[in-house]
């Protein structure tokens, strides 16, 4: 199971800022999600909806469900 909490870092350590029921001593990952840059903001903004109007997003739902009917296991030999 995984589970996103928020931490304070203070000298190198992770304080969790909530409870975490997690024994002493038990190895965890944490990610640092990098900061965003105001050029990577701005092309991010720059972009939006930029492709709006190049795919039929209604044709395309219809064929994922479509799709999902379609059954690739061999028919069971009676």
């Amino acid at each position: 199971m995984s589970r996103i909490i928020r931490a304070r870092a203070k000298r190198g350590i992770f304080e969790p800022l909530e409870p975490v029921a997690v024994p002493d001593g038990t190895e965890v990952m944490v990610t640092i999600p990098e900061e965003l840059s105001p050029e990577d903001i701005e092309a991010f903004h720059h972009s939006a909806g930029s492709w709006q109007g190049t795919i039929d997003a209604e044709k395309l739902i219809r064929d994922i469900y479509n799709d999902r009917l379609i059954s690739t296991r061999p028919q069971p030999r009676l």
